[in-house]
């Protein structure tokens, strides 16, 4: 194998952490990436890594080499991409990780126009809820809400969205709507739970003035899907972002309450693994996903 191939079969290895788990990613045989790494080590004369029965670890040496053979690589992408011009088409796969509901309602019925810029590239798009592992899923760019836990990600603010209540007309049905943000303590929450917990304290602003409400929920889901579908069969108020209920929220299928305070914005980000530069694939697919959401922002009602 030529060195490049030895060094993105090894650092294949070590985000997988398995020979058969990264023959499975490259494509190929496990005897292969054996091979592969047995050669690397021999012409760097060095142990890369640590064979044990729970799995492989990376020696210090190993590490060094993985974080440099990383940037490596990346070097190399971007080359290739220069060279073939800035309007060249992308080639190969790109791998992406989004929330199941942001995707289902603003990528994914956009995506067929990513397609089409770039006929050589193929997109496989994993839908989760859940922070996963990039590395190990080997994800190219994943797109993330609110708060970035680990701070040695890689990431980019695409778009601020605004967070609001909603509750649909079946619930509200002879109920008196909420004036102030504290008689949304009067009234049954579905709580979303997410990677960082279920939030049910929240700080609304009007003007120069913050209150903050404690709101009740017997019932809290851990999938934004959830959330939508008791919103909708009028389980009750929730606490959400824009984004969440983009469509209820053009065709009255739900209602915006206490529209003249405003909580916390929400951010959406694009997220790399940690230590790596993004790849020109991903980079060329944050900015559709941005170009997405400046459209989405351009036709929103204003708020009130």
């Amino acid at each position: 194998m030529d060195r490049l191939t030895l060094m993105e079969t090894f650092v294949c290895t070590v985000e997988t952490g398995s020979f058969s788990a990264a023959a499975r990613r490259l494509d190929v045989g496990q005897p292969a990436v054996s091979k592969a790494i047995a050669q690397l080590e021999a012409r760097l004369q060095t142990r890369l890594l640590l064979r044990s029965t729970r799995g492989l670890t990376p020696t210090a040496a190993g590490q060094a080499y993985f974080e440099s053979a990383k940037r490596a690589i990346a070097m190399v992408d971007d080359a290739d991409g220069a060279a073939r011009g800035v309007n060249a088409d992308l080639v190969g796969k790109l791998r992406v990780c989004a929330a199941v509901t942001f995707a289902r309602l603003h990528i994914i019925p956009h995506i067929k126009n990513f397609l089409q810029r770039h006929p050589a590239l193929e997109v496989e798009v994993m839908l989760d809820d859940r922070q996963i592992d990039l590395l190990e899923h080997g994800i190219d760019v994943a797109l993330r809400m609110g708060n970035l836990g680990d701070s040695s990600m890689t990431a980019r603010r695409i778009a601020s969205g605004r967070r609001m209540v909603v509750a649909a007309p079946a619930y509200l049905a002879g109920r008196d709507l909420p004036q102030i943000p504290a008689d949304l303590a009067q009234h049954e929450a579905v709580v979303y739970l997410s990677d960082s917990g279920g939030a049910t304290t929240w700080t609304f602003e009007r003007d120069s003035t913050e209150l903050s409400v404690t709101v009740n929920g017997r019932l809290r889901v851990n999938a934004a899907e959830g959330v939508r579908a008791a919103v909708c069969a009028g389980v009750g108020v929730a606490i959400v972002s824009e984004w969440m209920f983009a469509p209820e929220l053009a065709n009255g299928a739900v209602e915006r309450l206490l529209p003249d305070w405003s909580l916390p914005t929400i951010d959406l980000w694009a997220v790399y693994p940690s230590g790596r530069l993004a790849s020109a694939k991903a980079r060329a697919f944050t900015a559709f996903v941005q170009e997405i959401m400046a459209g989405e922002a351009s036709t929103a009602p204003a708020p009130g």
